[in-house]
């Protein structure tokens, strides 16, 4: 097994053999709580393909939380129209925080989304996972934060296996179906069952949120760089192990979330700035990332409609979405560190 690796060591690893897919997270709701209409996600993938300082569909890549639109028990979600309009891959997400009814749930929109968009919408599904940050919402840690309701390891390999069956005979029979959570939930010993179900891990990694060390933007490459080597050796500890879903290949890492806040309250020594979060950028997404792992950042935009806090957003609120840092990764691939194109 292999020891931590250097930095150095670690974009070497990541070196892409096929490729990748770069994005954004796509929540269902405004700030506001305002419902996202079909226009809103087309609004927001067509910024995402038009970012300054990348070619046309660099961003072209949508993770999504939930496959139901608000309101509803079986519709599905207004995103996934928009994702056919605007030829934007998607990283389907299922939500299982709230129970075994609410999870058929997803499952009944899933398969009406297969019913009545078919092969237009079936042949953009990169994935599908299977939760997102529910173990860390059901852990300790997470309940002492008042996180929210989660689910444990048991219930996840429960849903994920309903899914198999809901898929078996479909045109995403053999899309990766996997689970997205914190990269320290993944490095549990208690979590090795949801480990072993997965054919993608989607690790989630902020380094602002690690409040309790030295979390300033300055160690922030550092600190993401140790969670993903933490993660990798995990999956391959597994794997040695015979442990994985299929141990022909090791299961690959995504990365689901990350990023660094623009405004908002400091955790520890990470100060949410534009310019905190342009250094983030251009270290871990042009650095690290972009064109060498698929990524979903968090997020494009988040303040259409209000101003969260803390707010992670990269583009302003305008119709127009200007971005609120310099996003070019030109300085980074002329040191030979970034591969998107």
């Amino acid at each position: 097994m292999r020891g931590i690796l250097s930095l150095t060591a670690f974009l070497a690893a990541l070196s892409p053999a096929v490729a990748t897919h770069q994005g954004f997270n796509y929540g269902a709701f405004f700030t506001d709580t305002t419902s996202k209409k079909q226009a809103d996600f087309e609004a927001d993938f067509n910024l995402a393909q038009d970012l300054q300082g990348f070619p046309t569909g660099t961003f072209n890549s949508a993770r999504l939380y939930t496959m139901v639109q608000p309101g509803a028990t079986d519709q599905p979600i207004s995103a996934i129209p928009a994702v056919i309009t605007t030829n934007t891959t998607l990283l389907l997400g299922l939500w299982c925080s709230a129970g075994p009814s609410a999870f058929t749930s997803e499952l009944a929109a899933l398969t009406t989304a297969m019913r009545i968009y078919s092969k237009p919408f079936t042949d953009l599904v990169l994935g599908i996972s299977v939760g997102s940050e529910d173990l860390y919402r059901s852990s300790a840690t997470g309940r002492s934060m008042n996180a929210g309701p989660g689910a444990t390891a048991v219930e996840i390999v429960e849903y994920i296996r309903q899914l198999r069956e809901r898929l078996r005979g479909t045109p995403l029979e053999r899309v990766p179906i996997g689970h997205v959570d914190t990269w320290s939930e993944w490095v549990e010993e208690g979590n090795r069952e949801v480990l072993g179900a997965v054919e993608f891990v989607g690790m989630d990694a902020y380094s602002y949120w690690q409040g309790k060390m030295e979390n300033g933007v300055e160690q922030a490459g550092r600190l993401f760089n140790v969670a993903m080597v933490e993660t990798d050796l995990v999956v391959e500890k597994v794997w040695e192990e015979g442990g994985l879903f299929s141990n022909k290949t090791l299961t690959p890492v995504w990365v689901t979330e990350t990023g660094f806040p623009v405004s908002g309250m400091t955790v520890g020594k990470a100060v949410p700035l534009a310019e905190n979060a342009l250094r983030f950028w251009q270290e871990v997404g042009c650095g690290m990332l972009f064109g060498r792992v698929n990524t979903w950042w968090y997020t494009l935009r988040d303040v259409s409609r209000g101003t969260p806090v803390p707010s992670f957003g990269i583009l302003g609120g305008s119709m127009g979405g200007q971005p609120l840092f310099e996003l070019s990764c030109e300085k980074k691939r002329e040191e030979g560190t970034c591969d998107a194109e």
